[in-house]
């Protein structure tokens, strides 16, 4: 099967974030075993998901991971004007469908490029490692690159996550955390306004905090240039509450979005928020002594990348890649996961990410064709002696 020809198939299965993932994963992993390769599947508690790895090459350390998830977001409300789920050839040179960039052309470079990765005399081994429920936050991504660790007798030491990059070598990637706040306060008549507690004016107070939080960090000069924005960000997506005009309402909640650089901390920022939470309740409670306000987890948070120029990964990316320019990205990946567990990790993949989760998706031909020649001069590299 040519990569196109996967790629199309991989577009077939219309597996959310979220969704069991078992229709595609074992459609690889039959794929794969075709292949005469051994796969590993590491389910969720349900059984109804599993992330999939494999070793092709010998069982010896040093090797690298290829890493991609299989999962895609919806397509509901946005205005296709081709099939989301079925790979469409318009002639311009582009391959349109849901997933077609992000991230499941990576995917097809892989299983494309397994034949020669068997054939060749590997002297370090490729794995492979797909995931589930990346596009709902990253949810597998520690366990499967904790299973690849304990798994296998030798280590692994890179791990390339293909995330679409237009094949640039990605080697920062900002922390990501979304969470919840909720705020009950005391309804009333709106004439009442300084003898109940409005959760609408405390959610106010709390999102000002947030902001000014951000510029408090801009202001210390908590940046890394490497970013953009240079700094960590804070933003709130959404907010409800009450009823009329004429209420004072007694519930409101907002979600807020959190990424870091990686010299900030996402634990101190929401803690010093607690703190302040903790503050206006304890000022509150002789107005209203049920006033409270609770933070939850949207989605637990998603480690940052912070991979060193020094690094060997580096260079290696560099060399396959065909591209020496370095950058960062601020959307959320598995690569801090997989450098979490002790792998040197990068991002890159075929692909653009300004394609990604929008009507019309696609990846370029040519991006395919990027993809296949980085696949190629990786099983060069770990076919020679001299690769370390």
């Amino acid at each position: 099967m040519t990569v196109e020809d996967i790629l199309a198939k991989l577009v077939s299965f219309p597996v959310l974030g979220g969704e069991s993932n078992l229709s595609i994963i074992h459609w690889i992993k039959e794929y794969i075993e075709s292949y005469g390769i051994t796969t590993t599947l590491v389910p969720n508690e349900e059984g109804n998901k599993a992330s999939l790895h494999c070793r092709i090459g010998p069982a010896v350390d040093g090797g690298v991971i290829l890493s991609g998830h299989t999962d895609v977001v919806p397509v509901k409300g946005q205005e296709w004007t081709t099939v989301p789920f079925k790979l469409t050839d318009k002639g311009d040179g582009k391959l349109y469908g849901r997933g077609s960039c992000d991230m499941k052309g990576f995917v097809a470079c892989c299983l494309a490029a397994l034949p020669n990765m068997v054939k060749a005399n590997l002297k370090k081994p490729i794995y492979f490692a797909f995931s589930y429920d990346e596009e709902v936050g990253c949810l597998a991504g520690p366990e499967l690159a904790q299973a690849i660790k304990t798994h296998y007798t030798e280590t692994p030491k890179y791990a390339i996550i293909g995330e679409p990059s237009l094949m640039q070598p990605i080697v920062g990637q900002k922390g990501i955390y979304i969470l919840e706040t909720y705020v009950n306060g005391s309804a009333g008549h709106s004439s009442r306004i300084k003898q109940e507690v409005s959760a609408i004016h405390e959610a106010m107070r709390l999102i000002l905090w947030l902001e000014n939080k951000m510029n408090r960090l801009i202001e210390d000069k908590r940046l890394d240039d490497r970013f953009h924005p240079p700094h960590s960000s804070i933003h709130i997506g959404q907010v409800d509450g009450g009823i009329a005009p004429n209420v004072i309402a007694d519930k409101a909640h907002f979600y807020w979005d959190l990424r870091t650089i990686p010299m900030d901390k996402t634990d101190t920022i929401v803690n010093e928020f607690e703190a302040y939470c903790r503050e206006r309740e304890q000022e509150l409670r002789h107005i209203f002594p049920d006033f409270k306000i609770k933070t939850i987890e949207n989605h637990p948070p998603v480690i940052h990348l912070d991979t060193k120029e020094t690094d060997d990964v580096v260079d290696l990316i560099k060399r396959i890649s065909g591209n020496s320019k370095l950058n960062t990205v601020a959307y959320g990946a598995e690569a801090g996961q997989f450098a979490a567990e002790g792998f040197q990790a990068v991002i890159c993949g075929p692909g653009s990410i300004a394609q990604a989760h929008r009507a019309d998706e696609f990846i370029a031909k040519e991006e395919l064709i990027k993809g296949m020649e980085m696949m190629k001069n990786l099983i060069t590299e770990l076919s020679s002696t001299d690769f370390q």
